[in-house]
Parts: structure tokens; sequence; C-alpha cells
């Protein structure tokens, strides 16, 4: 069919139309300054995705000054005429994209970085940070009023950096839906040991250094990094399944633990190998510090750090994170109900694997000690808010949720569920919704009262 001049001229038209739509959607544009997480704001990053973190770093405990450069490479998720990077604090000196010398300003905790030419959507490119200073620990109401991240010890450093703070010590993509994998190269003092995530690779001293390579294969999210230096009595080994293990102690707590942290580990990862499904990642272990001004530990990826807390449901709380929180991670923080209500019910599991209390019983147990105007039951589990995501409520009434939900569907659907759960979302991220879904099609059953109930409404349910 042969088309009129009219309609030749249209058809030019609405062509020249698309052409112009397509270039201008193609066209480079700045990356967002956050991903948008409704807790952190300008935590992580929009434009590209993180794959590979090198860390070189080089720490002087005498004066606390860390020296870094920091190589990320990323995939760019669209045009990218600049983008940024977290980083608080400390002084950038260089950045470079592609090995080429690139513009970077700063505003705030944010690094924005200019290519010499626009990254094109689906390249993957590398940005290198050099930079140093003395990092300070965070502080304020989010982790129990304590000081976290980057914390100076007698000695060196304890680094445990849940939710925000792994940007203190290294430029990133500082959310946990941008996980990566990572060599940490760490140059220390001679005489100071430096424990950091995965497998090690090699450590040799030159001169008065002793200089230390990690590597983490497994996806990782920033905040479950660390860089702990310090003197510590390393013990390793395999555990009785297989697992290598890696357990490192301050001296200065010789004879003070009431729990054999190694041979808790080893037995605790077995276990809940069993019941949560493979141990996710090359190496198991522990770091435990002198450090009692943190007052807490943290779910380190591989290696839990402890530090003025060191007993035995401690650490079972900790390694089930290494299924919960660490393997499956958050999509956003409102949802850290699914790290530190499923590592609460943990303990519940433990001490019925002990034959010391049933989970039925710890549940009760937490229910009946809080009356009915009790702060506690006023706090909405699955959306706590930011000052508050480490409420105790998140813990134990994220752990009570799952006591309800096993005793609705039952043992089979429920012990099911969990590996389900871990070998769905291995290496990446899930939400509250992801979980209902799951275990709704595992039970049959539909279970939308029941977390409506149990996380997103206040006050005491009835039972």
């Amino acid at each position: 069919m042969k088309l009129s001049r009219s309609a030749r001229l249209g058809a030019l038209a609405t062509a020249t139309a698309s052409f112009f739509v397509i270039a201008a959607s193609s066209a480079p544009t700045p990356g967002a300054d956050g991903i948008g997480d409704p807790y952190f704001p300008r935590l992580g990053n929009g434009g590209f995705d993180a794959r590979h973190y090198a860390l070189d770093l080089a720490y002087n405990p005498d004066t606390d000054r860390l020296d870094g450069r920091t190589t990320l490479t990323a995939r760019a998720t669209r045009s990218l005429s600049s983008f940024d990077l977290d980083l608080q604090q400390l002084t950038v000196t260089r950045v470079e994209v592609n090995g080429r010398r690139a513009h970077f300003t700063r505003d705030g905790d944010e690094i924005r970085v200019t290519p010499r030419d626009a990254l094109r959507k689906g390249r993957t490119f590398t940005v290198t940070v050099t930079y140093g200073g003395v990092p300070e620990p965070l502080g304020g109401p989010i982790v129990f009023g304590s000081d976290y991240g980057w914390m100076k010890t007698p000695d060196g450093v304890f680094v445990a950096c849940e939710p925000n703070a792994a940007s203190t010590w290294f430029p990133s993509s500082d959310h946990p839906a941008d996980k990566a994998t990572y060599d940490i190269r760490i140059k220390a003092p001679k005489g100071l040991t430096a424990v950091s995530n995965g497998r090690l690779i090699s450590t040799y001293d030159k001169g008065r250094s002793t200089y230390t390579h990690w590597r983490e294969t497994k996806p990782m999210a920033t905040y479950l990094a660390t860089a702990t230096i310090g003197k510590f009595d390393v013990k390793t080994g395999t555990t009785p399944g297989g697992t290598p293990i890696y357990v490192a102690v301050d001296p200065v707590l010789a004879g003070s633990n009431n729990v054999d942290v190694y041979a808790v580990t080893a037995e605790a990862t077995d276990y809940w190998s069993q019941v949560f499904g493979p141990y996710p990642f090359e190496e198991t272990g522990a770091i435990v510090d002198d450090m009692p001004q943190a007052g807490f530990s943290l779910e380190v990826q591989s290696k839990p750090v402890y530090s003025a807390v060191r007993n035995e449901t401690t650490i079972v709380h900790e390694l089930a994170h290494q299924w919960f929180g660490d393997s499956v991670s958050v999509a956003h923080w409102r949802d850290i109900w699914l790290n530190e209500g499923f590592a609460t019910y943990a303990q519940w599991l433990w001490a019925e694997h002990k034959g010391t209390r049933s989970a039925h019983d710890s549940f009760l147990a937490g229910y009946n000690s809080r009356p009915a105007d009790n702060a506690f039951w006023q706090v909405t589990v699955g959306d706590p808010q930011r000052d508050t995501m480490f409420a105790s409520a998140v813990y134990q009434r994220g752990a009570m949720t799952l006591q309800a939900l096993r005793e609705r569907i039952g043992d089979p659907a429920f012990f099911r569920l969990l590996p389900a759960w871990t070998k769905l979302h291995r290496y990446g991220n899930a939400d509250t919704d992801d979980f209902i879904r799951l275990a709704e099609k595992t039970s049959g059953r539909q279970l939308d009262d029941l977390f409506q109930t149990w996380l997103f409404t206040t006050g005491k349910p009835a039972l």
C-alpha cells in the first residue's frame, strides 16, 4: 500500500519524535544520592550496582589514623554523567574512574564523582578513592544509645557498623540492598592481628608492619564488613561438620569467659546448618575483643564480633544471623525484624534443642512478663521507625510472631519454611511481604491476620 504525502510526513514526524524520546531517555544523568530507604534516605546510591570492593588500609593505633585506598567495581544501571559514594568524616585526596583522574565534590556524607566520560548503561567500571583521617564512631539513640562503627581499643580498633557506619571507614554504597564481594588488605603494626571477613589469603611481616589479606567471595552488605585489629590468640580448625573455623580472642579475656567460644561456635554452626539449611559462607568463627564500652555484639559476616557480651545465648544468636541477616539481607531497614526476630527465635530453638525450655514456654515467659500497658506492646514491629529499630520488641515480639506462626501451621510446615526461606533468597535481599507469601505457599494457609496482629498492630495480642 502506498502512503499519501501527508501520511508520509506524519510518519516521519512520529519517527523523529520517537528518536528524540529515545535519545533523551538514554542521555547521561546524575545518579541518585541514596536508594530511598525510608529510615536512611541518603544511604546507598542510585545508578549503579556495586559488585566488588578492594580495600587497602593502613592503620596506626598510636594516632588512630587510617589511610585507605578503595577500589569499587560496579555496573552502571543507567547512563551516568556522575554518581555518588557514601563517605563520612574522612578526607578524600584523589578519585579515579577507570584509571583516569576524576573530578569530585563533597556534600556532607556524600562524595559526588564526575568521570571524564559518561558511563553507559550496562557498563562495568571501577572507581578508586584515596582518603585518610581519624574515623570517629557514630552515636545517638539507634544502637542502644551506644557508640558504634570504628571504635578505638587499648591495643587497636573494634569495628562493628550496623546500620550506617561502614562509610565512616571506607567509601561505599552503604546500604544492605547493594551487596558485593570483598578483598580487604590491612597494614598494621607488627605484633597485632588484623581480622576481617571470609578466608585468610595471606599474612606476612615486613619491617615493623604486618600485612594481612582477607577475601569474602559471597555477597556482603557493607555494615557486615570489619577490620578489627589488636592482640588476639587465634585458634583455627574445622567444625565436626567440616566448616572451616577461625576464632580470635583478646588475651586480656583469657579465663574470663563463661563459655568456650570456639566449641559453641562450632556446635551452633553445625546445628543451624541442619535447621536453616547449608551454612552459607566459606568460614565460621568469632572475634572476641575487650571492648565493654560497646555493650553489644554484631553478626559480622563469617565472624561475629563480640564486645562485653560473651555467653552461649549471644553466640547462637549471632550465628543464626549468618542465615537471617547476612545471607538473606533486608531490602529496607524497616524489615529489621527479619534479622532480629529470627535470631532471637533461634535462641528459643537452641534452648529447645538443649532440653532446657521449649520455644512455646519461652514465648509464654515473654508474653506473660509484660502487662498490656507496657510500652513494649506499642512498637510496630513490622515498621519500628529508625531510632527504635533495635527496640526489644523487634527482637522479642518478632520471635513471638514466629512462634505464633509455628503453632498456627504446625511443625512440619514451619521447619520446611525456614530452609526454604534461606534457599530462596540466599545471598540476596527480601522483605516482610516476601516472607508472608512464602509462609502461605509452604503451609497452604492464608496468614494475613496473623502477621497483621503480631507485626503491624500495636497493643498486646490476645492468645
